[in-house]
């Protein structure tokens, strides 16, 4: 998987230089680079939200910093579909070049166009695609194919170079019975697989998961068990892009008598864009305001909710916290996970599970009810699209390492040889000759862009040690006044804590011991304060360490007078 950094060597002519800035190693900020007789393009541009490693960041965007270098030379951005693990990043490149073409479909670039109004981003050149287009940008000739997803309107992406044709999959599954009708072109897949498929990027989310992703419409059997049990409040929680989810709900709404209402402000955002293209249909009289809620008695409304997966900050957790200023749920309401579990997110999902548990709600999720179906396709599909494509090369894409893995090995299971089979992780440099095999040539450094705020880029991997170790061992603090002319403490030590100890008092043991330390130094002619506050730094460490086992943050201070 991931080798030593090592650069690769410049590139040959004809010869197609594929680069992964995310997505690979983390379900989330997928992006790759493709590159070719000078000309460059993008697919895809995502975040990945942060985890409990990562204390006070917002998002964590791909490897913007690798492509810095020759962006005004880039020739496009394309968006296979509207998800913020593809599109969530688009702001921040669009901030190195407003100008840069990005090329999605209807729905992908109605979603974008909110988000860069938000971000206040308003010079930039959006060109709306379809399945079916096919035209050429530079160096690259580019066809779209429809496929099923768990949002509408999602594309694969076909890519004709002079080194070879490449299939990106993007995120899809092979759902027969989709709720919008549109079906995975598999025919598609069929003609670019018999003019010959060089490298085919697939989706590796469910790769691990045998057999075949269920249909969507399989959920409506459980949907309306949860309504017509549902004798009080009923909250709906999850992905504020999951439009097919919406509908089933407000579908479900309907045939129950609530009214429905949107409670959170991408999920407001989100509905009302899809409504206003057609993809989501909302019946007459059963859309309300929020502010309208309390004209309804609680078995009268459903609540679409954002914070399926536990965020902080979103309507959800707020419920479950008794920190939501409308929305509250309590013994004998209904609370409804309609979304899977993106790995990394289960604590905080649990944790707002626990916490609505603990206040009475009975709390539905894909753990115990069939309320979920995932969005991508299981290896009994990536099997099939194999054996229809017959590629010559495979990249598996959009996972963790174990998803590619999977992914690789269900690849060389339908015969394609394993050394071309490239399972690889963030900043590998994959070169492609034309009519040959892919191979890895290089490794660069693709590590995390923390976005903290306003600030992007400027928290290092200590800063977040620092904040893991404040939030979760505390702080001592210890201020000494020396005088290196005397030899002697003037005043202090003084030791307060945060986080660590509730009274200061416990810090009377090693107090002697600090002060023994201190003036053997002194007498021995120590002189500089960055020497004495390691010594106080260590000093307390041990004790602290022998007597509680823990590891705070200590802030040694020495005044010289």
């Amino acid at each position: 998987m991931r080798e030593s950094l090592r650069t690769p060597p410049p590139l040959a002519a004809d010869t197609l230089r594929v680069i992964p800035l995310g997505g690979h190693g983390d379900v989330g900020r997928n992006m790759s680079s493709f590159e070719i007789n000078g000309d460059r393009m993008f697919i895809d541009c995502g975040v990945l939200f942060p985890s409990e490693e990562h204390p006070g960041v917002d998002l964590i965007l791909p490897g913007l910093d690798l492509i810095e270098e020759g962006l005004d030379e880039v020739k496009c951005l394309v968006l296979t579909h509207g998800h913020e693990d593809h599109i969530g990043a688009v702001p921040y490149l669009l901030r190195r070049r407003n100008d840069l073409p990005v090329f999605g479909s209807r729905l992908t670039l109605a979603l974008l166009r909110e988000k860069l109004r938000e971000h206040r981003i308003r010079n930039h050149d959006l060109r709306e695609v379809a399945e079916g287009d096919r035209f050429s940008v530079g160096e690259f000739e580019l066809e779209f194919l429809s496929v099923n997803h768990s949002i509408p309107d999602a594309l694969a992406v076909v890519l004709r170079t002079k080194a070879g044709t490449v299939l990106h999959t993007g995120d899809f599954k092979t759902d027969q019975l989709p709720l919008d009708n549109r079906l995975t072109d598999l025919r598609g897949f069929a003609r670019i697989g018999e003019e010959g498929v060089d490298l085919f990027m697939v989706d590796s989310t469910n790769a691990e998961t045998p057999g075949f992703t269920p249909h969507e419409r399989e959920i409506v059997p459980a949907l309306e068990r949860v309504f017509a049990g549902a004798k009080q409040k009923l909250i709906v929680a999850c992905f504020a892009s999951h439009v097919h989810r919406v509908q089933q709900v407000m579908d479900a709404a309907v045939r129950h008598d609530r009214k429905v209402v949107y409670v959170g402000r991408s999920m407001l955002r989100n509905m009302t864009v899809a409504r206003e293209l057609g993809f989501l249909h909302v019946p007459e009289n059963t859309l309300i305001d929020l502010k309208q809620i309390d004209n309804y008695r609680d078995d009268q409304v459903v609540i679409i909710s954002t914070g399926s997966q536990g965020e902080p900050l979103s309507a959800l957790s707020r419920i479950s916290s008794h920190e939501h200023p409308v929305i509250s749920a309590g013994a004998g309401d209904v609370v409804l996970l309609a979304s899977s579990l993106i790995p990394g997110n289960e604590n905080s999902v649990y944790r707002v599970i626990n916490g609505l548990t603990r206040n009475g709600v009975q709390v539905v999720h894909k753990a115990n009810a069939m309320v979920h179906v995932s969005g991508h396709a299981s290896a009994g599909e990536l099997l099939y699209c194999y054996n229809l494509v017959t590629p010559r090369n495979v990249l598996p894409v959009h996972g963790e390492v174990r998803h590619l893995v999977a992914n690789a090995k269900l690849a060389v299971s339908t015969g394609v040889p394993e050394s071309n089979v490239l399972a690889v992780e963030d900043g590998a440099v994959i070169d492609l000759p034309a009519g040959g095999t892919a191979r890895v040539v290089g490794q660069l450094d693709c590590g995390y862009i923390f976005v903290d705020g306003l600030t992007e880029g400027e928290i290092s991997d200590t800063e977040l040690t620092d904040r893991k170790i404040l939030g979760e061992e505390g702080i001592i603090s210890v201020v000494t006044v020396v005088s290196f002319r005397s030899r002697k403490l003037i005043s202090g030590p003084d030791i307060h804590a945060r986080g660590f100890s509730e009274d200061d008092a416990v810090f009377d043991q090693v107090r002697p011991e600090l002060v023994k330390a201190l003036e053997g130094a002194l007498a021995d002619g120590v002189e500089d304060t960055f020497q004495l506050q390691q010594l106080v730094r260590r000093t307390i460490g041990r004790w602290v360490n022998n007597n509680y086992r823990r590891r705070p943050m200590i802030l040694p201070i020495v005044v010289a007078s």
